[in-house]
């Protein structure tokens, strides 16, 4: 099979890099459900092929019915592989979440909230671990003090990329590619980067409320080479201010 090749010196990449080669590699010869089922952590589910997936059967209430993720030859599914394998208890409580709402509203045409929030973080989410005064200036949408004025801050920090398909975009890396970070449940003080403290901290009602903030993702300093001139920055069409604000500093 064909795959894109993936550059797994990415600083983003960091948390996936130690299975990410290998299961792209065999994955080339054996297929990406064989691939993931080779290496998976007893506490991950089994890799099916797709074919596995019943007509008709919604996805992600056959993953919480059988325990087993039916998986497509692309690199949509080898990223989603490789979050199961590095955070399993994290996807667990989310696909715990999807299915409960689907057994109690069934498939519908439009998601309700929680289905939508749930699927934004599996799809597009991350997590940040931030002093305060990143966060704030995140939350305002304030871009020139988040990576210009308090850049020296970003030593301290650290950010989790959660959503694999925010991964197979940045396989071919574009400034307008953004996150949706997930707020802390008061928007400050450390986010959990441990897999148990993660899927603990995922709670329904919060999630309902949609608690994510926009961040476009090759800002964040020594991500990517050409953030290093402010200027970077300048471009309201990526680095946008929060409604109803103008830019800082304009």
């Amino acid at each position: 099979m064909t795959l894109p090749a993936v550059d797994w010196a990415q600083p983003w990449l960091a948390p996936y890099r130690s299975s990410g080669g290998a299961v792209e590699q065999a994955a080339r010869h054996a297929g990406v459900a064989a691939a993931l089922q080779a290496v998976k952590p007893a506490q991950a589910p089994d890799f099916v092929h797709q074919d596995a997936l019943p007509a008709g059967q919604a996805y992600e209430a056959h993953i919480f019915q059988t325990r087993t993720v039916p998986t497509r030859d692309n690199l949509h599914d080898l990223f989603n592989g490789l979050v199961w394998l590095a955070f399993p208890q994290t996807k667990r409580r989310l696909n715990e979440l999807q299915a409960a709402e689907i057994a109690r509203s069934g498939v519908a045409a439009v998601r309700g909230p929680l289905r939508d929030a749930l699927t934004l973080l599996d799809e597009n989410g991350a997590v940040l671990d931030a002093p305060p005064a990143l966060w704030r200036a995140l939350i305002a949408r304030d871009w020139h003090t988040l990576f210009v004025t308090q850049r020296g801050l970003w030593s301290e920090a650290r950010l989790l990329l959660f959503g694999h398909a925010l991964l197979e975009k940045l396989v071919t890396p574009r400034k307008p590619i953004t996150a949706h970070v997930l707020l802390t449940h008061d928007a400050s003080g450390p986010a959990a980067f441990d897999d148990e403290r993660m899927a603990q901290a995922l709670d329904a009602r919060q999630l309902e409320r949609k608690p994510f903030v926009p961040l476009p993702v090759l800002g964040v300093p020594g991500w990517w080479g050409g953030n290093e001139a402010a200027a970077f920055y300048a471009d309201s069409q990526v680095f946008r201010p929060l409604p109803g604000r103008g830019i800082p500093g304009a």
